[in-house]
């Protein structure tokens, strides 16, 4: 049997892998430790249950339907959070496409928003890259934001230090590229519920806020003080932080039960400027969750696809 699981996850990985059509060979999802990370835990072992949900050739996609808070009120849109297992290449920072004995295995987060504002669209896009040995951040992180006014992008790459390389539209904002010391990031929190909630981190604690929630407050990048907790709900377990500074607290429901699904999140901060600035509570609640491997699925006749995540 166990030889069985593990040619299951050999295939899976080709399939997953093949997303840009290229050749590829694979590894032991748990045996390697991040090169060019400075982190001293070994991985953690993945249950077989894991690897059969993670490692089946299919990503998980799920839609919700989205109340966004911006610019003092609440807007209509969809947001959209695709989690799939790949191979990390660490010297490069990017999805190895051979990947060998170096690579690390990690589950890709890829979260979308999409709302208006008015007369124009705003698009944002975050991709974490969490190893599923859940023995480090991650490796790295990107957000984008894009809308009329113009587009912004921020990149952390997980090395000695977390390095950060952040560009903007905006003058005070600019190009910039800053180092932060290794505080717990947010944008880990998502895959960490996915793979291992149990170690959620707890208590009073300092954490690097979302890479989105910098961008449309215009924040400092830098870790704040929080206070986190996990509240159990019959079926449901309910993460939450609050920044007391920021005036900010985010809740994450995730099913308690493996695979630990995300069902709804909220967000509660202060939205807009000057007189419009209010307290506002973004909502995401569970539209359409399926298993597939999209990436195949790019021509006009696989359309109906969209219907069924109620897109």
């Amino acid at each position: 049997m166990k030889k069985l699981v593990e040619l299951g996850i050999i295939v899976a990985t080709l399939l997953v892998s093949n997303a840009c059509k290229e050749k590829i060979q694979t590894q032991d999802v748990a045996a390697v430790t991040p090169e060019k990370v400075i982190e001293k835990e070994e991985p953690k072992p993945l249950s077989d249950q894991f690897k059969k949900y993670w490692y089946n050739g299919t990503a998980e996609i799920t839609s919700y339907n989205l109340q966004q808070a911006r610019y003092g009120e609440l807007r209509q849109g969809s947001a959209v959070m695709v989690f799939v297992t790949e191979p990390f290449n660490t010297t490069k920072q990017v999805k190895a496409d051979k990947p060998d004995k170096t690579s690390v295995p990690v589950l890709k987060l890829n979260s979308t928003k999409k709302f208006n504002t008015g007369i124009y669209p705003y698009s944002v896009m975050s991709s974490t890259f969490y190893p599923v040995g859940d023995n480090s951040a991650s490796l790295k992180i990107t957000n984008t934001v894009q809308e009329w006014c113009g587009q912004v992008f921020s990149q952390l790459n997980n090395k000695e230090n977390f390095e950060v390389s952040s560009y903007s539209y905006f003058e005070s904002e600019g190009d910039e590229k800053l180092t932060l010391k290794k505080d717990i990031l947010e944008n880990d929190l998502w895959a960490k519920i996915r793979i291992n909630p149990n170690a959620l981190p707890k208590g009073k604690l300092t954490i690097i806020p979302s890479f989105q929630y910098i961008r449309f407050s215009h924040k400092q990048l830098k870790a704040y003080n929080a206070t986190a907790k996990v509240t159990n709900n019959d079926n449901l377990t309910v993460y939450s932080i609050n920044y007391p500074e920021l005036q900010r607290n985010l809740s994450i429901t995730f099913t308690t039960a493996f695979p630990h699904t995300i069902e709804s999140f909220t967000e509660t901060h202060a939205s807009g400027f000057g007189a419009n600035k209010k307290m506002l509570t973004t909502k995401a609640t569970l539209n359409k969750r399926i298993q597939t491997a999209y990436w195949q699925q790019n021509r006009n006749k696989d359309l109906h696809f969209r219907d069924s995540l109620g897109l």
